[in-house]
């Protein structure tokens, strides 16, 4: 089986849907997803900006998806020392995140002390119980190191949500630390993650990523990327990932 991880197109966070921009972002990807075959299922967060990008895929394949409340993006907050304030558990400085090794380890990342007092842990288990359910649905069963399958197909399933709740979800079934993913990877507008299953011995099957952020729906129409979600390629006094045409 295939799980098809889709991050909504580029954001207008202000009315929680999409800018121009996302909304054409969002035709190319849906000229790209209509073609997918053997989809299942289609599931999405309930946030506007996934349902509005998820909208053009759904009209063209004439589905519907089935709203799943713990994939409204990664809601985890922390005290971030940088900055003394509360803030998203994934977005910390690199200084930070590399100076505490057991952030990168996927059995004691949960043991930063900046976690302690905050509700990580909580949207942690909201995810990994979430994912647990949603793919049982299909008979797979998670059982350390490997997850058990019933009845292993070639279907596809695909999940319009966010960029940190995304690599949380890809963090788990690859058994990584999601901080590594948050802190070294980047998911952006409209990109396209997909995992697949691998089935070496019958009934026990381990997730690979096949791709992680593609956007060649762009690339192929010659459209840019959007930087929302990444910090400045080059020092620009700015320490936010809003693109820097956002301000103007």
């Amino acid at each position: 089986m295939k799980i098809m991880i889709v991050r909504h197109a580029e954001p207008d966070y202000s009315i929680d849907s999409l800018t121009e921009k996302g909304r054409l972002e969002a035709r190319l990807l849906s000229e790209r997803l209509c073609k997918v075959p053997n989809v299942l299922d289609f599931y999405m967060s309930p946030k506007g900006r996934a349902i509005a990008t998820a909208g053009y895929t759904l009209e063209k394949v004439g589905r519907q998806a089935e709203i799943l409340p713990w994939l409204a993006e990664f809601r985890g907050l922390c005290l971030d020392p940088d900055r003394n304030t509360v803030r998203h558990c994934w977005d910390l400085k690199p200084r930070t995140f590399h100076g505490h090794p057991e952030l990168e380890n996927p059995d004691t990342w949960l043991s930063y002390p900046y976690f302690e007092d905050s509700n990580v842990q909580t949207i942690w288990q909201e995810t990994t119980s979430g994912v647990d359910s949603l793919l049982s649905r299909y008979g797979f069963i998670r059982q350390d190191p490997v997850w058990l399958s019933r009845n292993n197909t070639k279907g596809v399933i695909v999940l319009f949500c966010h960029f940190a709740i995304g690599m949380a979800v890809t963090a788990y079934l690859t058994h990584m630390s999601p901080m590594t993913l948050w802190q070294n990877f980047c998911m952006t507008p409209s990109s396209v993650t997909t995992l697949v299953t691998e089935e070496r011995v019958q009934g026990e099957v381990v997730w690979r990523c096949m791709q992680l952020g593609d956007i060649s729906h762009l690339y192929a129409s010659g459209e840019r990327y959007s930087t929302a979600g990444l910090f400045p390629e080059v020092y620009d006094g700015r320490d936010t990932t809003d693109p820097p045409e956002w301000g103007r």
